[in-house]
């Protein structure tokens, strides 16, 4: 079944921004329309808006997503994530079924190829039982091959509720929900400027400005600084890392039957480098962790004197810098090296070479690090009068976003008095 595609580029003028509106929502990647869509079931006597800066949704963060159902395995028990991503997935799969989305219910296994590496297994092992997750089945070496015919290690965990699915199509999905519930979707219209009034608040956008009486912060790459436009001093800054993938050349794609990952590294929020099959059949390899010189550029040689600044600037980053040296350099390092990449996935799956990996795609993660240095691991949450600003929206954002939304509706009512 073909995934249906994302809303194309508009060829018709935008709606007209209206001279009052009750809430507006911005930024229209996965969170932001889920908490829009949520904000219009719940309340949907309100006038709700979202203003995109894009051309159409879902552009950055969404759109480039390996597109991973997370099962909630990795997160501390009682964290927004975990609350979060088991219920979240759960709606998501439903939802999928509802909508035609395609999705498939793979498994994921998690190896352990180093006996150093089993505690965090243990652990990992601990967390999902916590967080409710059916079916975890621990594999001692000889049985990895009943799973994964291709691979290898000393230890695994198989996780069956880990899934795939194309979010671009999720997203797509929720703005045609939207635009049938008369909530617009005002794309290329981004956000410069927010100003206090007595009842509410003006938005400044490039497309003209408008009232709101409130307004929701949704905007990933660009959240810290919509927050600071209005007028709030945020705890953390976010810092774009590049993830960079390969894909396993279509010949080779049979030594991959789910999903395979490495024990993570519990020291950062990133899963270090997996295989991963994707809806369409594809294999991608990656990601590693880079520093991105530009908040929403997805190549190398991209640069933006502004963003870098804002990263070089942050004490914030330096602090990070000086405790993650090593695995910085040694990130690096792999950028864009295929015998880096291929030796680091030979350690579950021996056989891939490395003329088996092409060049593949890369994302920005919007990552959010607070003033000491700290990579902040769980969803991020603050407000402003008249606004509510997610700050950060980790992995597994786009598996828990129909929850996320729930969530965020649930503090709009709370605090606005909607």
């Amino acid at each position: 079944m073909a995934t249906k595609p994302l809303w194309p580029p508009r060829t018709a003028p935008e709606p007209a921004l209206p001279e009052r509106a009750d809430v507006v929502c911005i930024g229209a990647g996965i969170i932001g329309l889920a908490t829009a869509r949520s904000l219009s079931r719940r309340f949907g006597q309100i006038d709700i808006r979202v203003v995109e800066a894009e051309p159409r949704p879902a552009v950055h963060q969404t759109g480039h997503n390996s597109g991973v159902i997370h099962s909630g395995l990795y997160y501390k028990p009682g964290s927004l994530k975990a609350r979060n991503c088991v219920g979240g997935r759960k709606r998501l799969i439903e939802y999928c079924d509802r909508q035609g989305i395609p999705y498939e219910i793979c498994g994921k296994l998690v190896i352990a190829t180093d006996p150093e590496e089993i505690p965090r297994l243990d652990e990992l092992e601990r967390r999902g039982r916590a967080n409710g997750l059916a079916g975890l089945e621990r594999l001692p070496s000889e049985r990895i091959a009943e799973f994964e015919p291709h691979a290898i290690g000393v230890d695994a965990l198989w996780v069956p509720e880990t899934g795939i699915v194309d979010y671009t199509a999720v997203a797509g999905a929720y703005a045609d929900e939207l635009e049938a519930a008369g909530v617009p979707l005002h794309l290329r219209t981004r956000v410069t400027g927010i100003q206090p009034r007595a009842d509410g608040i003006v938005v400044e956008t490039t497309a003209g400005d408008f009232e709101a009486g409130h307004a929701i912060n949704c905007a990933g790459l660009q959240s810290d600084r919509v927050a600071r436009m209005a007028g709030l001093d945020p705890d953390v800054r976010i810092v774009p890392f590049r993830g960079e993938y390969f894909d396993i050349a279509p010949e080779r794609r049979n030594l991959l039957r789910g999903l395979i990952y490495p024990v993570p590294d519990p020291r950062f929020p990133f899963l270090g480098v997996h295989l991963t099959r994707r809806v369409d059949g594809s294999v991608e390899a990656g990601p590693n962790a880079v520093l991105a010189l530009k908040r929403e550029g997805y190549d190398r040689g991209s640069f933006d004197a502004r963003d870098t600044w804002s990263s070089l600037s942050y004490p914030g980053f330096w602090k990070m810098s000086l405790r993650y040296w090593k695995v910085g350099l040694g990130e690096m390092a792999r950028s864009g090296s295929r015998a880096r990449f291929g030796r680091d996935l030979r350690r579950f799956v021996p056989e891939l070479r490395d003329s088996d990996l092409m060049p593949g795609g890369s994302g920005i993660r919007a990552q959010a690090l607070d003033r000491k240095g700290n990579l902040v691991d769980d969803f991020a949450i603050e407000t402003s009068p008249r606004m509510l600003h997610v700050l950060n929206a980790p992995s597994p954002g786009a598996t828990a976003s129909l929850a996320i939304g729930d969530t965020l509706a649930d503090r709009a009512a709370e605090t606005f008095g909607l």
